[in-house]
């Protein structure tokens, strides 16, 4: 039998949990390398999925804590489709992939995990990323360490 080793769950799964929002908590620490603050813009910051489908998974979300497309302001909308814009560039550049998947999730019911602050995702995709590991192990299988992924996005920004 193959063993699948990811050590870096070990965090996750016996840390405490907070239950404090990770797009207002994260920021104000001030440890953007450790925390996988990419970049921090004028009213929308992305960071790292530190759970992520695939390499170089995003999220982009606005300073404001809401949970709604409805409540974000013109200045805010428009910062996070600029930034969306940039990140897929630099993805393009860095990641190479062949394709992405974009979107948010609204709600529980629709798989959103952190509910009460909007955030939008970025996930880039390759031909043949999806294989049987999902499927028949409910596993998936990230090829780069975060601290690499972060690394190669921060020098080509």
């Amino acid at each position: 039998m193959k063993r699948l080793w990811a050590p870096w769950r070990i965090e996750y799964i016996l840390g405490e949990k907070e239950g404090k929002c990770i797009f207002c908590e994260k920021p104000k620490q001030e440890k953007d390398e450790d925390n996988y603050i990419l970049l921090r813009g004028k009213r929308c910051l992305v960071m790292l999925n530190t759970y992520p489908y695939n390499n170089g998974h995003l999220m982009i979300a606005p300073y404001r804590h809401i949970d709604s497309v409805e409540d974000l302001e013109g200045d805010e909308a428009r910062d996070m489709m600029e930034i969306l814009s940039r990140m897929i560039t630099l993805l393009k550049k860095v990641l190479r992939p062949e394709g992405f998947n974009v979107g948010m999730n609204l709600g529980s019911v629709a798989g959103a995990g952190i509910v009460g602050h909007l955030h939008l995702h970025v996930v880039p995709r390759w031909k043949g990323d999806t294989n049987f590991m999902p499927v028949i192990s409910n596993t998936k299988i990230i090829s780069e360490s975060l601290r690499k992924t972060y690394q190669k996005l921060k020098e080509n920004m």
